[in-house]
C-alpha cells in the first residue's frame, strides 16, 4: 500500500475580486436590482415585504436608532425568535454603523446578563414573550429600575451600559420603548446621517457579534466584519446556485445563528432570493405547509430538522413538487440521513455546507456539478479566496488523506473574540491560521471530510453546547460533589447531553431533582437528557478525570440506562 507524501494543504484562489461593500451598501444594491420582488415573507406574522420595502424600513429604523443616541461602533442586542422585526433590526443596526449582537432566544436570566455585560450592549430589541419565555419580565428582573426610568434612559446597576430596551409588541410597558415608535422617531437629520454612514462605514469594521461555544468557560463573542460576511454570503450564494434564478427559500434555522443570519439573510440579498419564515421556531408541520404554499425551491435546515420533517412527510404522505435543493449544515449529516432526504424529500440536489461562526461562517461547500456520492461523503472544497490545511498536534501538516486538525486562513476568518485577547491568540496559530478544533481529512482532489472533533463540544440539533458551562452550574447544587458532562450519539438530535454526577456523601438526589434544578436556570437545550450517578470517576495517574473513558463506560451500558430514564 502506498501513501501520499503531499502535505494536506489546499488553496482556492477565486476568479473574481473580493467585494468592498458593507451590508448597508449590499441592501441598497439589492433594492435597486429587485425593487418590487418579495425579499421576505413571514407567514406566522402575515407580512410580506419587497426589497424596496425592506430598504425603506431599514433606513427609517437605522435613523431611529441614531435618535436614541446610539453611536457608530456601539452594540445593539437582538433577543427573540425568527420574525420580520429580527430581520429588519439586524440590517438596520449594521446600516447605522452599529454592531448587531445576536442573543439566543432560549437564554435564561443569568445567560442574558452575561451576554449584555460581556460586550456592553447599549440597546436591546426584544419580543414581549415567546412560549415560556417572558422577555420583558426577565429584563425587569435584571434591571428593575426600568419601570421608573423614562423610556430610552435606563440607568441600571446590574446593566450599566444598557440605556434602551425596545419591545416589538404594541403594549405600553413602563420604561420600554415600542419598536414602532422608534421607526416613527426618525428625523430628517437622522436620515441624512444614515445616508452619510452608508459610504463612511468601512468594510473592515465589525458588524456582527455572535456568541459561540468553546471547551471551557462562558460563551465567547466572535466579532465578524462587513468584509467577512458580505463576501462569505456572496460565495455561498454562488456555490449553492442561488444566483441562477429566483429562488424562494424556506428558512427553518434561527436568525440568531450565523447559519440563519449569513447563509439566510445575506445570501438572500446577494441573489435576490425570497426568504420564507414558516414559524418563529422550527415546527415540521409549518415547514411542510410553507414549502408547498409558497412554492419554495430551496430549504435550509440542520440534520435534526430533516429527521423531523421526514417523519412528518411519511406520516402525512405529503410531497414537495417545487423543491429543488436541500441545504444541510450546523452539524454532521450522516450518510443514511442524506439518503433519506433524497428518497423522501426528492430534491434535485442535497448539499452539506461546513463551517463555524469564526469563519463567517462557511468555509467548505461542494461544487454545483458534484455528484450525490461526493456531496454525501464530503463537505466539498474550501471556499474561494481561502486556504485550508490539516495539521498534527504540533501544527505540522499531515500527508493528504490522513486525519488531523483543520486550520483555515483567508478573508473569512473573524476579527477576534470580543474582550478576550487570550482566547483570540489561542484560536489563531502562527501566520493567522484559525484553528477549527475539528478532526478533518483533506483528499488529494481538495475535498474534505469531517471525521470528528478535537474540541470537547456537544452539537445537539445544531446547537453548540460546551460541557463546562453545564458542569459549573450543576456543581452549584449543594448535594453534587463532582459532575462531568459529555455527548451521547443520538439518531434524531445528532448528540444528546449526559451528566455523570457524583453526590456528596450522605445525599440522595434523583434524576428529576437534577432536571428541576436546571429548569428556568439554563437554556432548555442544555438540560441533560441522561443523568448518570456514579460513585467515582476514572482518572489518570496524575488524578485527571478521563472523560473519554467515562463516555465509553456509559455507552457500553447505554441500552439499560436509557430504559430507566
Amino acid at each position: 500500500m502506498t501513501f501520499s507524501t503531499r502535505p494536506s494543504y489546499w488553496h482556492t484562489p477565486g476568479r473574481e475580486s473580493l467585494s468592498s461593500s458593507t451590508i448597508g451598501q449590499l441592501l441598497e444594491q439589492a433594492s435597486k436590482h429587485w425593487d418590487n420582488r418579495e425579499a421576505i415573507v413571514s407567514l406566522h406574522q402575515g407580512h410580506r415585504l419587497s426589497f424596496k420595502d425592506v430598504n425603506d424600513q431599514v433606513y427609517k429604523l437605522a435613523a431611529g436608532f441614531l435618535e436614541l443616541g446610539l453611536k457608530r461602533g456601539e452594540m445593539l442586542g437582538i433577543w427573540g425568535p425568527n420574525s420580520l422585526e429580527w430581520y429588519l433590526t439586524n440590517l438596520a443596526a449594521t446600516r447605522a454603523g452599529l454592531i448587531a449582537v445576536s442573543i439566543n432566544p432560549a437564554y435564561q436570566i443569568s445567560e442574558l446578563e452575561y451576554c449584555l455585560t460581556k460586550v456592553g450592549v447599549k440597546a436591546l430589541v426584544t419580543d414581549e414573550s415567546f412560549l415560556t419565555q417572558n422577555y420583558t419580565e426577565m429584563v425587569k428582573t435584571l434591571a428593575p429600575e426600568i419601570e421608573s426610568c423614562p423610556p430610552g434612559r435606563l440607568k441600571s446597576k446590574t446593566l450599566p451600559e444598557l440605556t434602551s430596551v425596545i419591545v416589538t409588541s404594541q403594549q405600553n410597558l413602563p420604561g420600554f420603548l415600542q419598536y414602532s415608535d422608534v421607526v416613527k422617531s426618525a428625523s430628517d437629520s437622522a436620515m441624512e446621517e444614515v445616508h452619510r454612514l452608508q459610504n463612511d462605514v468601512q468594510p473592515d469594521e465589525g458588524c456582527y457579534l455572535q456568541f459561540t461555544s468553546g471547551t471551557t468557560g462562558q460563551p465567547k463573542a466572535a466579532l465578524l466584519s462587513h468584509h467577512n460576511v458580505v463576501n462569505n454570503g456572496y460565495y455561498i450564494a454562488k456555490n449553492l446556485g442561488l444566483n441562477s434564478k429566483h429562488h424562494r427559500i424556506c428558512v427553518q434555522v434561527p436568525f440568531f445563528h450565523s447559519y440563519g443570519n449569513v447563509v439566510g439573510i445575506l445570501t438572500g440579498l446577494h441573489s435576490g432570493s425570497t426568504l420564507v419564515l414558516p414559524a418563529p421556531r422550527f415546527v415540521p408541520e409549518a415547514t411542510i405547509d410553507s414549502i408547498n404554499r409558497e412554492k419554495c425551491s430551496v430549504v435550509y435546515g440542520t440534520p435534526t430538522m430533516y429527521v423531523d420533517v421526514i417523519a412528518k412527510l411519511e406520516e402525512t404522505k405529503t410531497t414537495f413538487p417545487s423543491l429543488e435543493s436541500v441545504i444541510t449544515g450546523g452539524a454532521i449529516c450522516p450518510e443514511n440521513l442524506f439518503k433519506q432526504i433524497e428518497d423522501v424529500l426528492k430534491p434535485k440536489r442535497v448539499t452539506t455546507i461546513y463551517g463555524m461562526t469564526e469563519t463567517s461562517p462557511i468555509s467548505f461547500t461542494p461544487a454545483l456539478d458534484d455528484s450525490p456520492a461526493v456531496c454525501s461523503t464530503t463537505v466539498g472544497k474550501v471556499m474561494d479566496h481561502s486556504e485550508a490545511k490539516v495539521v498534527d498536534k504540533n501544527g505540522r501538516m499531515v500527508p493528504m488523506g490522513q486525519p488531523g486538525e483543520l486550520w483555515i486562513r483567508g478573508y473569512l476568518t473573524m476579527l477576534g473574540y470580543w474582550g478576550d485577547e487570550e482566547k483570540t491568540k489561542e484560536v489563531y496559530g502562527e501566520g493567522r491560521w484559525l484553528k477549527t478544533g475539528d478532526q478533518f481529512v483533506l483528499r488529494e482532489d481538495g475535498y474534505g471530510q469531517i471525521v470528528g472533533r478535537t474540541k470537547d463540544m456537544i452539537i445537539r440539533g445544531g446547537e453548540n453546547i460546551f460541557p463546562k458551562e453545564i458542569e459549573e452550574y450543576l456543581q452549584t447544587h449543594p448535594a453534587i460533589a463532582e459532575v462531568q458532562v459529555f455527548g451521547v450519539p443520538d439518531k434524531r438530535m445528532g448528540e444528546e447531553i449526559c451528566a455523570s454526577i457524583r453526590l456528596s456523601e450522605g445525599n440522595v438526589v434523583t434524576e428529576d431533582d437534577v432536571r428541576r434544578y436546571c429548569k428556568g436556570k439554563i437554556a432548555h437545550f442544555k438540560i441533560p437528557k441522561y443523568i448518570w450517578f456514579v460513585t467515582d470517576f476514572p482518572k489518570t495517574v496524575s488524578g485527571k478525570i478521563q472523560k473519554l473513558k467515562l463516555q465509553e463506560m456509559f455507552l457500553s451500558n447505554k441500552t439499560s440506562k436509557i430504559k430507566s430514564l
